[in-house]
């Protein structure tokens, strides 16, 4: 039985769970408007452990949630992740927030945009198939009422995010089903860590930093 700490601090979301054989047993989080994590986050890896009786000595590994997003929230959890695993001596496995944050969308047809929310129209996003298979790049962008409009075209896409809602002040198209109200949450990461642990996929805990994908495109002229 694989057991697995998950820690997501990517947005306002602190979220921390226990997974086993990639299945959630415990999560707790903090899903409202404010960034808690400094305050939070050994509180909840603290409490899932107490739930689930279990100590940080007998974990096989510890998840963590890469990025993109914001740059203080990842930092307090790679840094946290990153401590519990030298001290504990466990591998530490990283997991790409706009995959997990995927998984939370249920579909057979269309496509799925993830994607977070940077500052006035800027987001993060990556677009996967219903399979949850990654088909265009993550990328830092300016959105537009142009945006996503190849995959509009083809069939259903549906947004899900915290950059979600200025998409759909911008993006009116009818194949548009936007998902609100959804944060990346470290329940989704226990299968894809689990997974990652199987084929010996960790990192360097040395030298390992979040993924911030910074630069942003240009807006397009309307002209």
């Amino acid at each position: 039985m694989i057991t697995i700490l998950s820690i997501e601090t990517a947005t306002t979301n602190c979220s921390v769970s226990l997974s086993r054989n990639g299945k959630t047993v415990v999560l707790k989080e903090n899903y409202d408007q404010g960034y808690s994590h400094a305050e939070k986050l050994h509180v909840f890896i603290d409490a899932v452990l107490s739930e689930a009786e279990i100590t940080l000595k007998a974990l096989d590994a510890i998840a963590i949630s890469k990025g993109p997003g914001s740059y203080t929230g990842l930092r307090i959890g790679v840094s946290t992740a990153k401590g519990l695993c030298f001290a504990q001596d466990k591998p530490l496995i990283s997991v790409p927030t706009l995959e997990a944050l995927a998984h939370q969308v249920e579909c057979n047809q269309g496509v799925i945009v993830t994607m977070l929310d940077a500052r006035r129209l800027e987001v993060y996003s990556a677009v996967f198939d219903t399979e949850y298979n990654q088909i265009r790049q993550t990328e830092a962008q300016i959105l537009d009422e142009t945006s996503f409009r190849d995959f509009l075209e083809k069939g259903s896409v549906y947004f899900i995010g915290d950059g979600v809602e200025k998409t759909k002040e911008l993006i009116k198209h009818p194949n548009a089903v936007f998902i609100e109200n959804k944060l990346p949450s470290s329940n989704n990461m226990g299968l894809l860590a689990y997974n990652k642990y199987k084929n010996n996929d960790i990192e360097d805990v040395a030298y390992f930093e979040p993924y911030y994908l910074k630069d942003f495109v240009a807006l397009k002229s309307k002209k």
